[in-house]
């Protein structure tokens, strides 16, 4: 299915999305060759519905078919009085990407980091995804951080 960006819709995640949205997210899994176990799939889910919860997500809609989804967590800083939204995951259905359902997803993420007057909105890449990066790049500007992990 190809996506035309003028009927494609972005909004916030419902309950009746979850099966369409798990198997984008089992195909996000595999973009990335991770595998989550269920337990993480259901919290992660169930998260996104409650209020209290500072976990969001969004899904692009054409028609009654999920397109991809952005999901995003807002947290406190230490280098600002509000919050920073961190885009953590976006993903496109393989079929439809490069017609602009990723941009309309980030760019539903800043709206809602605007009403949350949110002081930054910011995210990360692998090095070798370089088709997200065109996006990216023409979207955004590179901070010029390098991420470093640690074993917990």
């Amino acid at each position: 299915m190809s996506s035309n960006p003028q009927s494609v819709a972005v909004r916030a995640i419902q309950p009746s999305d979850e099966a369409q949205w798990r198997q984008l997210w089992l195909g996000y899994q595999d973009f990335y060759e991770v595998t989550l176990s269920e337990e993480v799939t259901r919290s992660t889910f169930h998260r996104f519905l409650d209020p209290d919860e500072p976990v969001f997500s969004a899904v692009a809609v054409q028609g009654d078919q999920l397109l991809g989804f952005v999901n995003s967590v807002v947290h406190r800083s230490t280098w600002a009085v509000t919050d920073y939204c961190y885009l953590e995951d976006l993903y496109v259905s393989p079929a439809t990407r490069g017609a602009g359902t990723g941009k309309l997803l980030i760019e539903w993420v800043q709206r809602f980091a605007r009403q949350r007057q949110c002081a930054k909105l910011y995210w990360h890449t692998h090095k070798t995804n370089k088709r997200a990066q065109k996006l990216y790049n023409w979207v955004a500007r590179q901070s010029g951080f390098i991420e470093y992990r640690m074993t917990v």
